[in-house]
């Protein structure tokens, strides 16, 4: 640890990070990205931090409150940053300030990080959301849906299923008029989270990942201005016992893509591995490597697995300088050359404490 920048406040539930200036595709690789954009998902408060000045010890240079957020865009619960192709950054939200599902996104100017206010228009705010990417040759922009926040800052609880807590449709939107002209319902508690599309800027696909499910699906232009989702990849749950459920499904929170699209990573938070896929045949990932970083089903813990239809064991758990890791794989971070992969433990607060409880402690 080189140096520590603590944030003024408590309670804010640091979720997903995003730069000022983008770097989405493979032929942008020598963009210079002096600012890093931290909304809360607890709070709506959002952050800019300064890691061009002194990139070793990075300060805070610029803070939006939550009121500011509430009053101008009736949105709440942040998640997800990125930088559109005018320079201007878009953040994703999950809720309203009430903590009601609602899905859209607002807008900060790129240059001061001034909020201008709601990106898609009136009477086009989808019912919840969670994350997007876009791709600008194609005018689209795709975005995910989430979860319920004042359910969700609960727990996970079984008897939410079958309620409408967890999202279930897949938006497609007109990127430079910020219109609906899509949307697909993945199946009843399928939960989509993360989205990405393939680096090449021509690329007319991509990815999103279902974590209740367990599913990937491939999301591709079929003709003109249409786009089509077909099922790619489906990690089998486990029957288990000593946990909340007796079946435990694959709760992919994060999915990765090589800068070179040849690799596609997943992060399995509840079983406890990571995948990587080859994408030679975008249409047929192939599952190509798989290692255990936690999770709960790790040997001498108190759930058992009774059916597996991939392991014939429990994994071993995992111990780094003779330190044992708790929680499970998370929110990734793979180099540019794709030679590393950097991962985290904590999805979300609450669920962290409901279990990983010896992670929190």
């Amino acid at each position: 640890v080189i140096h520590r920048l603590p944030m003024p406040n408590l309670k804010d539930e640091l979720h997903a990070s995003g730069w000022s200036t983008g770097c989405t595709c493979s032929d942008n690789i020598t963009t210079k990205r002096t600012k890093l954009i931290l909304p809360c998902l607890i709070s709506s408060r959002i952050y800019v931090v300064d890691v061009g000045s002194q990139c070793r010890a990075p300060k805070l240079c610029k803070m939006i409150e939550p009121v500011d957020v509430f009053w101008k865009c009736n949105k709440g619960y942040l998640n997800v940053p990125r930088s559109l192709p005018n320079g201007d950054i878009l953040i994703a939200n999950m809720g309203d300030p009430s903590g009601n599902a609602k899905g859209g996104f607002i807008v900060l100017d790129g240059e001061t990080f001034e909020l201008k206010g709601n990106w898609e228009n009136d009477c086009e705010t989808p019912p919840s959301g969670y994350d997007f990417w876009f791709q600008p040759r194609h005018n689209v922009l795709i975005s995910s849906a989430g979860l319920v926040p004042k359910r969700a800052g609960y727990g996970f609880n079984p008897d939410d299923l079958k309620k409408g807590v967890y999202g279930r449709r897949l938006n497609v939107w007109n990127l430079s008029c910020r219109t609906l002209t899509q949307c697909f319902d993945l199946g009843e508690d399928s939960l989509p989270l993360c989205v990405k599309f393939l680096h090449n800027p021509d690329a007319a696909e991509g990815y999103v990942s279902c974590a209740l499910s367990g599913v990937v699906y491939r999301f591709y232009k079929c003709e003109a201005n249409n786009w089509a989702v077909e099922e790619v990849i489906r990690i089998p749950p486990k029957d288990v016992t000593g946990w909340i459920m007796c079946k435990m499904p694959a709760f992919t929170v994060d999915l990765v893509i090589s800068m070179d699209d040849k690799y596609l990573y997943l992060s399995n938070w509840w079983h406890g591995d990571i995948r990587q896929y080859e994408l030679s045949k975008t249409c047929k990932p192939r599952l190509v490597g798989q290692v255990f970083v936690g999770g709960s089903i790790l040997r001498g813990g108190p759930v058992a697995v009774c059916r597996d239809e991939e392991l014939k064991c429990q994994p071993e758990p995992l111990v780094v300088k003779c330190k044992r890791v708790y929680g499970g794989p998370c929110k990734m971070q793979l180099s540019l050359d794709g030679k590393r992969l950097y991962v985290t433990n904590s999805f979300y607060s609450t669920w962290d404490k409901q279990f990983y409880p010896t992670m929190v402690r």
